[in-house]
């Protein structure tokens, strides 16, 4: 992507030098994962961790046509989602699909392990941890189940390890990467690892997954909580949530939603002085994050004209108890990560 005619070059080398059709397509990687995942198997249980992002959910429904309701999904909601999004999933998977799911709202719980943490990478880590808790406390309820499936891809696995057992350098810790506690005794299903963000969505189309939830830009595991520096709680979860809608809504009356990766607001731990009619207020800093790219390994600033932002800013203000103030983002990647945490 940062080479001039990379694109050619490559497909020069792989069709003329090593002469390769280019016949692949994504209907045979559906039937050649649904054979995979059938021999692995067998007649065993598989437990599904749903994230409500795109990936856990294309991973679910590709398991499910395999092995039908050998597969339960557990979704569990860290009260970390963005508005409406938890409706989503046990709506998609209850209704559309008649898939078997534990909706555990476990909300309270997360919200008072965060209490006072402010590192990052220590939210992370108890994210995660206390995701794993409650899903082994599901498990154990749902019993036999002797596979977890995951929607891991391909940057996860770079991100997260070295691939070869070479020196690259671990950029993210909260991944699935790399296997559950030996205390679960589970073995792992992962049938998106050596896919990237697009092809997962071709997947997911393939596998007649609503566009609505295919096209939805990434969401990280953590939620939220990486998107609110410093403390999170769910009154500014809230605040965040409200601001986030409202950018995302005119994200898409303006026709950009599928121009961008990425798109989301930041409430910083950051306050500052405004005016609201006559009133001085002291309210908090939103940041607003847009980006494009192809696979998320790098990303470069969407560039929203000046009367789009402006827009956006004046409704949160306006909108939005408890913010009084609005930025743009121009770090690209690298240096900056797409998440602020």
């Amino acid at each position: 992507m940062h080479t001039p005619d990379g694109g050619k070059l490559i497909a020069n080398f792989a069709r003329h030098v090593c002469g390769l059709k280019g016949d692949w397509t994504m209907a045979e990687f559906r039937a050649t994962k649904i054979a995979e995942i059938r021999e692995q198997v067998g007649d065993g249980k598989v437990i599904c961790g749903l994230s409500g992002g795109v990936d856990s959910a294309v991973a679910a429904v590709l398991i499910h046509e395999a092995i039908g309701d050998q597969l339960t999904c557990v979704f569990v909601d860290h009260g970390l989602m963005r508005s409406g999004e938890a409706e989503q999933v046990v709506s998609l998977f209850r209704g559309s699909y008649n898939i078997p799911l534990v909706h555990v709202n476990a909300e309270t719980l997360f919200m008072k392990g965060l209490e006072g943490v402010t590192d990052p990478e220590a939210k992370r880590k108890f994210i995660g941890k206390t995701f794993i808790d409650v899903f082994e406390d599901e498990a154990k309820k749902i019993g036999g189940a002797a596979f977890l499936a995951q929607g891991t891809l391909y940057p996860d696995v770079i991100e997260s390890v070295s691939f070869t057992g070479g020196p690259s350098v671990t950029i993210k810790s909260h991944h699935n990467v790399g296997g559950l506690p030996e205390r679960m005794n589970m073995k792992l299903v992962e049938p998106l690892r050596e896919l990237f963000k697009d092809e997962v969505r071709e997947l997911g189309r393939e596998l007649g997954l609503p566009d609505v939830f295919v096209g939805r830009h990434p969401f990280p595991g953590p939620g939220l909580a990486i998107r609110i520096p410093g403390e999170v709680n769910k009154e500014r979860c809230d605040i965040l949530r409200k601001a986030d809608l409202i950018y995302l809504e005119e994200i898409r009356n303006a026709g950009l939603y599928d121009a961008i990766w990425q798109a989301f607001a930041v409430l910083l731990p950051v306050r500052t002085v405004g005016v609201m009619g006559d009133h001085r207020t002291y309210d908090n800093v939103c940041a607003l994050r847009a980006v494009t790219s192809t696979d998320g390994m790098t990303a470069d600033i969407y560039p929203f004209d000046a009367s789009f932002l402006s827009r956006v800013a004046t409704r949160i203000i306006n909108e939005v108890k408890g913010i009084n103030r609005v930025c743009y983002d121009f770090t690209s990647k690298p240096p900056g990560t797409i998440e602020w945490e």
